[in-house]
């Protein structure tokens, strides 16, 4: 099927669970325990209804957007997602050269499989996010490996002191590190197309993958269990190792995970340069509020701070309704990887150029002709 007739992300999301084994397919849609923050940041846009402006001259259009002195060409991004060459072969590097075709950022995840110095090579502009414990003999060397890559932008994210019980995970035979089970070798063999251009390619040119970004070493290969994990050392993470971060790393620091307005201001007093608006796109506690439900009090809270969102993203008018709202920028995680999975680095390009198509199209219709000119006068809260 031609990429141009999946007109929607949802469209590549059906796409994608044809593609993937059922244990890799839910792990990618999957949240924790029932499901009610996946659910809920869905359903928290329809709080928001639009107010369009007729007869504005919207016949020139710039969804443009400066973040931390870098012009991009929308005001959209990929968030850090864990092993997404589970997805497809080389995944992070589809992910970050189809996000510098696009003039985009891309996040990439600490637990990535690609050594982060040749993600930073195939695209410069790269941002890195790390999960870092409270131990700094393991965080300074890290620090030193990304900015020594010539990475500008460092994401430290902050809501995953410990794993959430993922039930969807459990139930389809899937782990991280992963577990072969009867399950999971099955859920392979029935996708073959998987099982040629992702899992036969990776390990006839790469052997097995290794967790290569954690810390400045390479850490265990995906199928083992890595002793001594020091990621096991979040659970202490605390504000004042925010401050110590702030002090050893040169170049931006971005908080991700932020979803009380006192913790933004937190953030701010640290030294942080912005906050991404999350909750790990439903992924961590459950039941947690939606990001774009607690993005106005954080805007409100700090007002001259760089305040990113993601999760839950899936339409250009949702990105309308967070930047309306006051957020500079919006991360996008599960449409990235749906394309990757259908297409590799073409099928990333293809998701972000329809949450672009559908920007252009809404601001139009919503009278706006930027993106940098929305405000919440164009939103209507409903009761």
């Amino acid at each position: 099927m031609a990429l141009s007739s999946h007109l929607s992300i949802a469209d590549l999301e059906q796409a994608a669970r044809r593609r993937l084994p059922p244990s890799i397919y839910g792990y990618v849609i999957g949240g924790a325990e029932d499901e009610r923050s996946l659910q809920g940041n869905r359903s928290a846009f329809g709080r928001w209804g639009f107010v369009p402006r007729p007869l504005v001259d919207v016949s020139r259009r710039s969804q443009e957007t400066t973040l931390f002195g870098t012009r991009y060409a929308a005001p959209i991004g990929i968030s850090p997602m864990g092993v997404a060459s589970l997805c497809r072969f080389n995944g992070d590097i589809a992910l970050a050269s189809a996000a510098r075709r696009a003039g985009l950022p891309f996040i990439l995840s600490g637990a990535s499989t690609t050594p982060l110095e040749r993600v930073a090579a195939a695209a410069p502009d790269t941002w890195f996010q790390a999960y870092v414990p409270s131990r700094r003999e393991v965080i300074a060397p890290l620090l030193q490996r990304v900015a020594a890559a010539g990475i500008k932008v460092l994401v430290v994210t902050v809501d995953v002191p410990i794993a959430s019980t993922r039930e969807i995970e459990i139930r389809n035979g899937f782990s991280v590190p992963l577990r072969l089970s009867t399950r999971l070798v099955l859920g392979g063999l029935s996708r073959p197309r998987w099982m040629i251009d992702t899992f036969a390619q990776t390990l006839l040119k790469q052997g097995i993958p290794h967790f290569e970004n954690l810390s400045a070493t390479r850490g265990g290969p995906i199928v083992t269990a890595v002793s001594g994990d020091h990621r096991a050392g979040r659970a202490a993470l605390c504000w004042e190792d925010m401050r110590w971060v702030r002090a050893q790393w040169q170049g931006t620091l971005v908080i991700k995970g932020i979803l009380h307005a006192e913790d933004a201001r937190h953030a701010q007093a640290v030294g942080a340069d912005g906050v991404i608006v999350s909750n790990h796109g439903g992924r961590q506690l459950d039941g947690a509020i939606a990001p774009i439900e607690a993005l106005p009090s954080i805007v409100a809270a700090v007002p001259n701070m760089t305040v990113m969102i993601d999760s839950g993203f899936r339409r250009g008018t949702d990105v309308l309704k967070a930047l309306a709202l006051g957020a500079r920028f919006v991360f996008v995680g599960r449409p990235a990887m749906y394309g990757l999975a259908v297409a590799g680095e073409r099928g990333v390009s293809h998701a972000l150029s329809i949450l672009q198509k559908e920007i252009d199209v809404n601001l139009a219709l919503l009278g706006c002709p930027e993106t940098a000119e929305l405000s919440p006068d164009f939103l209507h809260a409903r009761t």
